[in-house]
């Protein structure tokens, strides 16, 4: 259990962010595939290729870091963008499982800014720099997602053997020479972004595989955590599904949880079907997004959208769209939201409630697609304030009316009100009650 009162304290700036913004981008956009499973041998449906030729499709999917040019590629809109939806904290892939660098590190040529590839002359060619740049001017939690697997490494897929799948192809404890060699690779990479890409305030790993207890991939996280936390303590480590001290909140992936979870954690999902650029994917909508963001704060999480920029360099059209229409809603609701902490009964129907530092309560209640009209009444079934108590619809500054009922209360929406709610998707309500 973690006991450094650095971490812990970045632990609660973390569970008071509560969105936050995350890109996987790479040259994989310029095929609009999967990002990098396609080179795994693996028989999933997410490692299918178009070909039954895999040493073709190897070397073409390599060559894509010859003609990865997005010179479209605006930092400061992206992170504008961003900020213009609410998002507290960014996770940018630094690296993907096929080893393909997003920044300018100097342990491979397998980057954007090689020679080889076209992007490199342009002045914003280190583009993890960039993003991290902007986006800390907006005063944004600056997060770096790094593969721990790397598929272009010959010290973790060493060209001696085949690989069958997405571990290292070679026993680490009959050959320690590769696989040291593998484990400096990847500590002096981690040491390049703590050092010149910091302030860092997340490093997110990836590749749940890659630990001691599976075919003895052990790279050393105590010797990673010691190293970026002397160059930022507090720095939260997240060793993602692998449990243990340097996995400081887990990450649910593409779900919400039943329940509260007992430890920090983040449900990490994607706004359309793919984490990368999908030329016309179908994006979640706003409605649905907004329901989401609520239903993980209501349960203590925070909600990290994913968004796959295109091979230009550009947020899809849809995505931005979603993220303006979100930020409208958070421009009305977002002091229910940020820095809140889950209340029981957390959810109830199309009700969810959360709990201000100031111990107010808040209630959502999430309206459905076509709903535009509030009801009349909304009803909170388990949730009766004290007599005394002011109970106000968010953006709306007139208290309401309310009465008990039952063990909880009935909230009575004016007719004006009703036909002209402050916002769509879900509205919110909060409860202030007297002190004792």
């Amino acid at each position: 259990m973690e006991q450094d009162p650095a971490v812990l304290q970045k632990l609660e700036w973390f569970k008071d962010q509560k969105f936050g913004f995350m890109m996987h981008w790479g040259t994989y956009s310029q095929w609009g595939i999967v990002e990098s499973w396609t080179l795994c041998s693996e028989d999933e449906p997410w490692c299918d290729r178009p070909t039954d030729d895999y040493v073709e499709y190897v070397r073409r999917y390599e060559d894509l870091q010859k003609t990865f040019n997005p010179v479209e590629f605006d930092p400061a809109f992206w992170a504008a963008v961003a900020h213009e939806a609410g998002m507290r904290y960014m996770i940018f892939s630094t690296k993907h499982h096929d080893g393909f660098c997003m920044y300018d590190t100097k342990q491979t040529e397998y980057r954007i800014t090689d020679p080889s590839c076209p992007f490199h002359t342009n002045p914003r060619a280190d583009v993890t720099k960039e993003l991290f740049t902007a986006f800390r001017a907006l005063g944004f939690g600056i997060g770096a997602y790094y593969s721990k697997p790397d598929w272009h490494s010959p010290y973790f897929w060493s060209p001696k053997w085949a690989h069958a799948d997405r571990n290292v192809n070679y026993d680490p404890l009959k050959h320690p020479d590769i696989w040291q060699k593998f484990r400096s690779y990847t500590h002096k990479q981690l040491e390049e972004l703590v050092t010149g890409y910091g302030p860092l305030d997340i490093l997110w790993f990836d590749g749940m595989w890659v630990q001691p207890n599976t075919k003895n991939q052990d790279i050393d996280m105590p010797g990673i955590a010691a190293m970026a936390r002397a160059h930022t303590p507090g720095m939260l480590m997240v060793d993602r599904a692998v449990g243990g001290l340097y996995e400081n909140y887990r990450t649910p992936e593409q779900e919400v949880p039943d329940k509260p979870l007992d430890y920090p954690w983040e449900t990490c999902m994607t706004m359309g079907n793919s984490w990368s650029y999908v030329p016309n994917d179908t994006y979640k909508s706003t409605n649905r997004l907004i329901h989401l963001l609520v239903d993980v704060v209501a349960k203590g999480g925070n909600f990290l959208l994913n968004v796959g920029p295109d091979p230009r360099g550009k947020l899809p059209l849809e995505s931005v769209q979603r993220l303006k229409e979100i930020g409208a809603w958070m421009k009305i609701n977002g002091t229910a939201i940020y820095g809140t902490r889950p209340i029981a009964p957390y959810k109830e129907g199309k009700i969810c409630y959360t709990r201000a530092t100031d111990g107010s309560i808040n209630a959502f209640y999430l309206a459905e697609e076509t709903e535009v009209e509030v009801p009349a009444a909304v009803w909170l079934q388990a949730v009766s304030p004290r007599s005394g108590s002011t109970v106000r619809m968010l953006g709306v500054p007139a208290a309401l009316t309310w009465e008990k009922n039952g063990k909880g209360s009935l909230l009575h929406i004016p007719p004006e009100v009703r036909r002209n709610p402050p916002c769509k998707h879900a509205w919110g309500f909060c409860i202030e009650e007297p002190q004792p």
